[in-house]
């Protein structure tokens, strides 16, 4: 496969990832639009053997040029603006995950459901098979309902982790003494990878976060067996 393109994001499994995709190409057509623009008018102005006099001393380009930005940034800041409270909203839960950060590996807990915590560990290069990743595989997956609202609660026992997973579009830090919270819903089954955004301490990089999108069923089916 061409390394151009594992310079993209990585492919969307949420509704929050899919509309932070769009938000960046909306962005990235914005920019090139501007740049091409004012590329042309630099060439224009310094293939002349003259400076163009009507570039220089006219209120009317002078007009221009402040009303168009004023307008762009105007239509930059209104899809960010309606971002930003989507991924700040939490609606109606089905299910709470509450996760903890500690150095270097994340604890969690299922707080609708009795004794279902659990630790999870990066898996040691030395047990992987040649079906999992390098310093991206655990030991005990989170595995998740896909279809369903999930609002997590994230917090820290020692220093400041960041629970992250790009292809759901989610970055919460894990603070000590402190709840934050984010939500989301997976759209699709599969396995999603994250790792911990803070640096953290010397095990920093070894803080892998893998979650399992599954049916509702097999969901189910998996909290009967753990909860054992």
């Amino acid at each position: 496969m061409a390394t151009w393109t594992y310079l993209g994001f990585q492919d969307s499994a949420s509704p929050l990832m899919e509309q932070l995709i769009f938000f960046h190409d909306h962005i990235m057509l914005i920019l090139t639009l501007i740049i091409t623009f004012v590329g042309y008018m630099l060439f224009t102005v310094l293939s002349n053997s003259f400076i163009n006099r009507f570039m220089l001393e006219n209120q009317t380009i002078e007009l221009i040029w402040t009303t168009i930005p004023a307008i762009i940034l105007i239509f930059i800041a209104l899809p960010s603006l309606r971002l930003l409270y989507l991924l700040d909203e939490v609606n109606n839960p089905t299910i709470t995950l509450k996760t903890i950060g500690h150095q270097w590996y994340w604890s969690y807990e299922y707080s609708d459901f009795l004794n279902l915590e659990f630790d999870s560990y990066m898996t040691p290069s030395v047990e992987l098979d040649s079906m999992s990743f390098r310093l991206l595989d655990v030991d005990n997956r989170t595995v998740l309902p896909m279809n369903t609202q999930v609002r997590m609660i994230i917090s820290a026992a020692d220093v400041i982790h960041s629970w992250t997973v790009p292809a759901l579009g989610v970055k919460a830090d894990a603070i000590p003494g402190r709840l934050n919270q984010t939500s989301f819903m997976i759209n699709r089954p599969g396995l999603f990878y994250g790792q911990c955004s803070e640096i953290c301490g010397a095990n920093h990089s070894f803080m892998p976060i893998v979650i399992e999108s599954t049916s509702t069923k097999t969901f189910l089916n998996w909290v009967s067996s753990s909860s054992d």
